[in-house]
């Protein structure tokens, strides 16, 4: 298959779990090409996402690499097999890589976890709330990128109010819920929207009270997006230098544990929801 000028987050995970695979294995590209009948330049191009590959080719290099997950190997293989054009690619060249990443990303998702700390998650998000929170990130922006960036978070919500949503589950601190991103009206219509979308039996609500004794997990922001096999589950987390997509097995485990201590701590849905109602009344 011809060489990519640039890999998607998805292509270059299917490379880097090819990489996982032979470095399992005990294998340098050298020896893994030798066994696939190619150059270790092309290993290197696949295990970057930068060159394509067949199911059959696939299998082949899992046999070679007596892979005995036959779940993964599987899940791998779908992905090979997958020419999915979805509604983010008319944004290409016009926002940020890390946008397109992350709504392909969640397209393919089993499931997802949110934990905010500081504003409400996008896929909760009104448009105004949405519009106002990048207005103040990215004050330099012209108005009509802006309606970009908004218009493409607002599509995003697809993969919770679409006919066959995706299970969700998010913890907000209160802080979130009380920081008024945009003015006293949308803040007020921003907390409606919560508790409407809390009520669907696909979305869990959860919220972390300010009053909670003993809470430290005040850095544990994320986005969880649950794969179609535990190994291919990805967070994704905001940090200084950008978006970063994270795979690596000990640390899924780890934020799978850390979100679930969260969750754990926080209220329950109900006393939640009323939790919100409150905080509505009060604006």
């Amino acid at each position: 298959m011809p060489r990519r000028q640039q890999a998607t987050a998805r292509q270059a995970r299917l490379g880097a779990e090819m990489r996982k695979l032979r470095e399992a294995a005990g294998l340098k590209g050298r020896a893994a090409a030798a066994l696939l009948g190619t150059d270790s330049a092309q290993v290197s191009q696949v295990e970057a996402g930068l060159a394509g590959l067949s199911e059959e080719r696939l299998r082949r290099m899992a046999a070679h690499y007596a892979c005995a997950d036959e779940e993964l190997v599987s899940a791998l293989a779908a992905m090979t097999a997958d020419r999915t054009r979805g509604w983010w690619e008319e944004y290409q060249g016009l926002l940020p890589t890390p946008f397109l990443d992350l709504a392909e990303l969640e397209h393919h998702a089993r499931y997802r976890w949110d934990v905010d700390f500081l504003h409400v998650p996008g896929l909760l998000q009104t448009r105004d709330y949405a519009h106002a929170l990048f207005s103040y990130v990215n004050p330099e922006h012209p108005a009509s990128e802006l309606d970009r960036w908004v218009e493409h978070r607002m599509q995003r919500k697809v993969i919770i109010e679409r006919p066959d949503p995706i299970p969700y589950r998010t913890v907000l601190h209160e802080a979130a819920l009380r920081i008024r991103v945009g003015d006293r009206a949308a803040t007020r219509a921003q907390l409606t929207r919560i508790i409407e979308l809390s009520e669907a039996d696909h979305i869990t609500v959860r919220v972390i009270p300010f009053d909670l004794d003993g809470f430290g997990g005040a850095g544990s922001d994320m986005v969880y997006a649950g794969g179609p096999v535990p190994a291919l589950d990805t967070v994704v987390r905001d940090g200084p230098n950008g978006t970063v997509f994270i795979d690596a097995e000990a640390q899924l485990s780890r934020f799978r544990t850390l979100f679930r201590k969260v969750e754990a701590e926080s209220l329950e849905p109900g006393r939640s929801r009323d939790l919100i109602h409150r905080l509505t009344k009060e604006l």
